[in-house]
């Protein structure tokens, strides 16, 4: 499976940056550091490689706020981390980590 995220209305895809991630173990987008543009509605594309089908799940919507309800929060680590990663010798691995905070 591969996760995309389309931003509005498709065709329009998010562009991974250093700002925004998407995971491909979780299909979970990240974004940093909201800006005024990223406010709109965000759909998941879930693509099956072998059977070349997709799936798309209901838009979230992604609104700011203003009124500073959401306060500060102290920081921390948002994924758990399994205590061993087997991998073969010769192939990639990837570690996601995400930390939270203000």
């Amino acid at each position: 499976l591969t996760y995309a995220w389309i931003f509005n209305e498709y065709p329009s895809f998010v562009q991974q940056d250093q700002r925004r991630f998407v995971s491909q173990d979780t299909g979970n987008l990240y974004i940093a550091k909201v800006e005024a543009s990223d406010a709109g509605n965000y759909t998941c594309v879930v693509t099956n490689a072998v059977t070349n089908s997709r799936a798309l799940g209901p838009p979230t919507p992604l609104l700011l706020r203003n009124d500073g309800v959401m306060g500060e929060y102290e920081p921390k680590i948002e994924v758990q981390f399994p205590e061993t990663v087997p991998s073969a010798k010769g192939t990639t691995v990837k570690l996601e980590c995400f930390a939270l905070g203000k």
